[in-house]
């Protein structure tokens, strides 16, 4: 999982912007609508980055339809720490 985090929000393009969806998802879990109008990015983008962290198991669907919510994974949470300090070197570097 270590590596596939370093990979998501640093080595890719979006790295920032995936960092904004956990922070948004740890919040509370939404759909990809929400989280397109909390984060002022298009509906499609949101659902690219939503599709991007499913793949890695980041993120889990609550469901198959429309209104799908999106719930960040046990298994992330289990690697909170290292996210956090991914997510530290995300955020200096876009300052």
């Amino acid at each position: 999982m270590e590596k596939a985090l370093w990979y998501l929000f640093t080595a890719t393009r979006g790295g920032a912007n995936r960092v904004r969806v956990v922070r948004s998802l740890a919040e509370r879990p939404k759909n990809a609508s929400q989280l397109a109008t909390d984060l002022d990015v298009a509906y499609s983008t949101a659902r690219h980055y939503l599709d991007m962290l499913a793949d890695h198991g980041v993120v889990e669907r609550g469901g198959n339809d429309y209104a799908t919510l999106f719930f960040l994974t046990e298994r992330f949470e289990q690697h909170g720490e290292e996210f956090e300090r991914i997510a530290k070197h995300v955020e200096i570097d876009t300052q």
